[in-house]
């Protein structure tokens, strides 16, 4: 295993058991726990692969790991909900590697409230990193990220557009045909227009995998998601 040094730069369907392949990238897309929180693994590199949310079922990722020949190079949160990160405990016992989350997000993340039974609390990893910020580069096993703050759902929320493969992870920002939650603690409506016009700008041809449900296209959504033809979040 070997863990990535982190790069801080600056720029200007239905998946479950499915393998995909996409320029250098192979990812695969696992729906896990009560609330089928998508976990992501992608890589090039397979002695340093990404693991994003990993919200429930540590046996399932490590098992899919496993059984592909990877390591993990660092694991990225892409907000503090405790069904994308209640796995990361586990993970980290197998792969004590970085662990990527914007600052925004930590106080909520790792405390008593971030609670849901059968989820408990998630320890704060030793490995945390969070000088991360929108813009910044996130490199790791031949594939690079440009990290966009997405607050609204939550105030930390970011996704990860690796512009090379026209991929990005969008966390619970962007769903297939609507959007994340803004009633919840740290919830902002005027921040997600804001951060939905970010995504807006991407390619059409950039494939999404979300937060929970089917993977979609910016395209896609800008044509049948009624937050990305126009509408407020806090107008409906």
């Amino acid at each position: 295993m070997r863990p990535c040094p982190l790069i801080r730069e600056r720029f200007g369907f239905p998946v479950k058991g499915l393998l995909f392949i996409l320029h250098r990238m192979n990812y695969e897309v696992m729906p896990l726990g009560p609330y089928q929180a998508n976990c992501s693994v992608l890589w090039d590199d397979p002695a340093q692969a990404w693991i994003v949310d990993p919200g429930a079922d540590s046996a399932a990722v490590l098992g899919f790991m496993a059984k592909r020949g990877l390591q993990a190079g660092l694991v990225v949160l892409t907000h503090c909900h405790f069904d994308h990160i209640s796995a990361l405990g586990d993970i980290l016992v197998k792969f004590p590697v970085p662990v990527v989350m914007h600052a925004d997000d930590v106080d909520f993340a790792f405390s008593s409230y971030n609670v849901m039974p059968p989820y408990r609390q998630t320890p704060r990893p030793a490995s945390l990193v969070t000088d991360k910020r929108d813009g910044d580069a996130l490199s790791c096993g031949g594939l690079t990220a440009r990290i966009i703050h997405t607050p609204g759902h939550t105030p930390g929320g970011w996704c990860l557009f690796f512009e090379k493969e026209r991929m990005l992870v969008a966390g619970d920002t962007l769903f297939a045909g609507s959007v994340g939650r803004t009633d919840l603690p740290g919830g902002d409506e005027a921040a997600m227009d804001a951060s939905l016009k970010k995504l807006k700008a991407l390619p059409d041809d950039t494939r999404v995998i979300c937060g929970h449900g089917p993977q979609t296209t910016i395209g896609t959504e800008k044509q049948t998601n009624p937050y990305l033809r126009g509408g407020s979040v806090g107008g409906w």
